[in-house]
């Protein structure tokens, strides 16, 4: 649906960013959802909704994205370049919710 050179550059930062596959990143947030006190009743419950978007637009080709898409890519791209490669538990659990595991390089 989206074309161009701006989209193919948010793709291509988006693609290096995230450098988990989307089974890894799957994995993790079920993992890291499952942490809490219960199971929640909704397999979505408790998973964050930009790593829900993460995996959307890992199945996706380029030029199947949405506008939507390029927001969650964007918005990615923005928080690991805020946070950077921080390894500590918080900021490594923040980064891995969106497919980017500091510890990879």
């Amino acid at each position: 649906m989206t074309e161009g050179f701006e989209t193919d550059m948010l793709w291509e930062e988006f693609h290096r960013t995230v450098n988990m596959n989307s089974e890894e990143l799957r994995a993790y947030l079920l993992a890291d959802a499952s942490d809490e006190d219960s199971f929640p009743a909704d397999p979505d419950m408790g998973i964050d909704e930009l790593g829900r978007g993460v995996l959307h637009v890992l199945s996706k080709r380029r030029r199947d994205l949405t506008k939507t898409d390029l927001e969650v890519m964007r918005q990615v791209v923005e928080l690991v370049e805020t946070i950077g490669d921080k390894t500590d538990d918080e900021s490594r659990r923040e980064l891995m919710s969106v497919g980017h595991d500091p510890l990879r390089g």
